[in-house]
Formats: C-alpha cells, structure tokens, sequence
C-alpha cells in the first residue's frame, strides 16, 4: 500500500467523520432545540409537548441546531428605584422563574437566550411599576406583598401568553423592597407613630368596654340584691304572721348584733329595759 492510498484512505476517513459531525448529535433529558434551514426553524426536537432524548440527526451542512434548556430559569432583575402609591421612592429588587414551554415561538419571538432575558426584564420591570405604583410603600414593604406578586405574575403571565413568547412564568418574587437611606428614618418615624396611634384607640375601646362591662355588672348586682332583699322581706313578713313571738325575737337578735356586735359599743339602758328581755327571760319573753 503506497503514500498515495494511505492518504486518499485518511481523507474519506476525515470527511465522514466531518460529514458525521454535522450529521448526528445528542439531545439529553434537560435540553431541546430548534433545526434551522437557511435561517427558518424547520422542526423542534425533544420539546415538552413531543419528547424525544437522545441520539438525533440532521441534514449536514444545510441544517444547524440551537439548543435550550428545558429546566426552570431564573432571572433577577437590576435593582429598580419605584414611586410608589404614596409618591414614597423604593429600592426594588425582583426576581422571575420560567421555562421555555414551546421554542419555536421562543426562537422566532427572542431570537436567543441573551435577548430574551432583556426582553424579559424590561417586562418585569414595566409589570413592577404597574402593580406597586398603585400601592403605599407600606403595603409594597409588609403587609400586601404576597397579594401584589400575584398581581405582578398574573400581568406576565397574560402577556407572555398574548405576545406568542413561548415561555411558562412559575413565580415571580420580590425579594427585597427598602426605602432608599435618606427616607428611610423618616418613614420608620411615621410609621411607629401610626402604630402608637392605633394603640391609644385599640385602649381607649378596651377602657369604654370595660366601663360598659362593669356598669352592666353593678346593675345586675343591684337588681339581684334588690330581688334578694325583696325575698327576704317576704319570707320575714310570712314568718311574723305565723309566729309573732319569734320575729319579735330575730328582730330583737339582729338589734343585738347592729349594736354591740363590734365589742366597743356603749349602751345607757336600764337594767329591766324591755332591750333585754330576752337576756333574763329568754325567747318566750313578752
């Protein structure tokens, strides 16, 4: 075998390979592409709706692949200063995940992976904007957070979908939203001073019901009293008719009681008072 085969061999050897290269390619589990022929998508490969990994092939030469990933992406946002509702400025950072659910629409509309995530964050900005520009800062901070990144997901979502984007929007998070150094004292001021005044008229309500509560309480307890005395009186007034002799007697114990009870009294009387009669004689004393 001369120089001459031995080359020619070497050469068809290195063309298929060349020819094999540009022919046949592997597509794992994560990834998806789109075949472009001069220039126009002609076919996508292992996308969500039509799956297919592994080993694929292609025209040579004419045709060439760009590859995506299937996986969750995320995209944060430059830091963006925000009016809000309450004309208060805030330092807001924001972060997006998605997915690319259909790439030919993503390939035709983004074109590739740089220029999407710029049209993307312009959106999420602009979608930013929207939502917390009708909000107080307060809200953006604390309390409705939650409720406006749904609102901010929602708005994407509608134009992600209206615009042919291609791609699914998971979630989308603020992930820091601060007033800017020179506000943020003054802000924290009105802030407690708020929270203070809340507190004097959550006590002043307390104060008012506790009042209405005890007088509600006292008057019962007149009521009750005024039943119990009533009762009292009544059976009082049945025992004296059935037994004079003995409701002289109570009576004249409960004078004892009111007048000597406390152990320092000081009585004047004389000795055959009819006071104490019932010392000598007992309660049959007339």
């Amino acid at each position: 075998m001369n120089r001459n085969t031995l080359t020619l061999g070497a050469i068809a050897v290195g063309a298929l390979l060349l020819v094999a290269s540009q022919t046949f390619y592997v597509l794992d589990q994560t990834q998806q592409a789109v075949v472009i022929q001069l220039g126009k998508v002609v076919r996508v490969v292992n996308s969500p709706a039509n799956p297919g990994p592994g080993l694929q092939a292609k025209w040579p030469f004419t045709e060439s692949i760009v590859v995506f990933d299937k996986r969750n992406q995320m995209l944060e946002s430059n830091q963006e200063e925000i009016i809000a509702g309450n004309q208060e400025r805030l330092m807001v950072d924001a972060f997006i995940r998605y997915r690319i659910r259909d790439p030919y629409r993503y390939f035709t509309a983004l074109g590739n992976a740089e220029t999407a995530r710029s049209r993307l964050e312009q959106r999420l900005n602009a979608a930013l904007r929207q939502a917390l520009g009708t909000a107080n800062s307060e809200d953006i901070i604390s309390s409705r957070r939650s409720e406006l990144m749904k609102i901010i997901q929602a708005n994407l979502i509608s134009q992600a979908n209206s615009s042919r984007l291609g791609i699914e929007i998971i979630d989308v998070r603020i992930k820091r939203a601060d007033l800017p150094v020179a506000n943020q004292e003054a802000v924290y001021e009105r802030m407690q001073t708020a929270r203070q005044q809340e507190a004097t008229r959550i006590r002043a309500e307390g104060e008012q019901r506790r009042r209405e509560i005890v007088a509600q309480a006292t008057g019962d307890a007149e009521r009750i009293r005024g039943e119990g005395d009533a009762e009292r009186a009544k059976l009082f007034a049945d025992s004296f008719g059935k037994d004079a002799n003995f409701a002289a007697f109570y009576r004249s114990m409960r004078a004892y009681e009111t007048s000597m009870g406390q152990g320092d009294a000081t009585l004047v009387l004389s000795p055959d008072s009819d006071f104490f009669k019932y010392f000598g004689r007992g309660p049959n004393a007339q």
